[in-house]
Parts: C-alpha cells; sequence; structure tokens
C-alpha cells in the first residue's frame, strides 16, 4: 500500500507542486526586489525632493542583458543540458548491459536521459537558429555600447 502511495505521489510532486513551489519563489523574489528599490526611492525623495527620480530608477534597477548574453546563456544550458542527457544515456545503457536493475526504473531513466538530450538539442537548435536571425541586431546593441 505505501509502496503505491509514494509511486502515485512522486511523480504528482515533481510535476505539479515543485513548478508551483519555483515559480512562487520567482514572484516573491520580484516583489522583494521592487519593495527595496521603493524604499531606496523614497528614502531618496525624503532627503533630497529636487532630485532626479528618473535617472536614480535607472541606476538602481537591474540591467537589461543584451541579445547576445541570452544567446550564449542558451549556448551554455544547451551543452549542459545535452551532455547529461548524454552522461543519463551512457548510465542506462552500462546498467542495461550489467543488468542490475528494476526494468520500470531502468526505462524512467532512459526517458529521462531522452528528454535531457532533447530538450539540450532544442536548446542548441534555439542558438543557432538566433545567432542567424539576431546578427543585425547584436551588431546594434555593440554599436550603442561603444558609442556610449
Amino acid at each position: 500500500m505505501s509502496h503505491e502511495l509514494v509511486q502515485l505521489l512522486v511523480p504528482i510532486a515533481c510535476g505539479c507542486v515543485l513548478p508551483i513551489v519555483g515559480i512562487m519563489m520567482g514572484v516573491r523574489q520580484k516583489m522583494n526586489e521592487t519593495n527595496k528599490q521603493t524604499q531606496i526611492v523614497l528614502a531618496a525623495i525624503e532627503k533630497y525632493p529636487d532630485m532626479d527620480i528618473e535617472e536614480l530608477i535607472k541606476k538602481i534597477s537591474p540591467k537589461k542583458k543584451l541579445l547576445k548574453e541570452k544567446l550564449l546563456n542558451k549556448l551554455l544550458w544547451g551543452s549542459l543540458v545535452t551532455f547529461l542527457g548524454i552522461a543519463l544515456l551512457g548510465a542506462a545503457l552500462w546498467i542495461d548491459c550489467m543488468g542490475g536493475m528494476i526494468p520500470g526504473v531502468l526505462h524512467m531513466i532512459y526517458l529521462g536521459g531522452f528528454i535531457l538530450f532533447a530538450v539540450g538539442i532544442a536548446f542548441l537548435i534555439n542558438y543557432r537558429i538566433g545567432r542567424k536571425m539576431l546578427a543585425k541586431e547584436i551588431e546594434a546593441e555593440e554599436r550603442k555600447i561603444v558609442e556610449s
């Protein structure tokens, strides 16, 4: 009974609860950042009422990532996730050749490896296509940075 319950609850926790908790933590972090910025702006207004608020907000707000940085981030994650998928598939194949695991669990390892490999390849394809499509925008951003 308890083994069957665990088999039921683990996928539910990984598929439902974990993403919800991740989203909640992300929203909470954004709210904290916004509250900190608001406190800084209010303190600055109290001390220096004639200060340019827009300039202060620009200085304290986080910098936007450049297109090149975003593309390089996709390349990094694509390489990492593809490598993890290949490693998991290799480990599953090795375990399968040795014959030392329950077939249902081994199939889950194969499935996880294939999913990681596919997601990594998708990131790499996204990087290649993005690099070609956004070449002019990346050059414009770089020129803008050099000029300022």
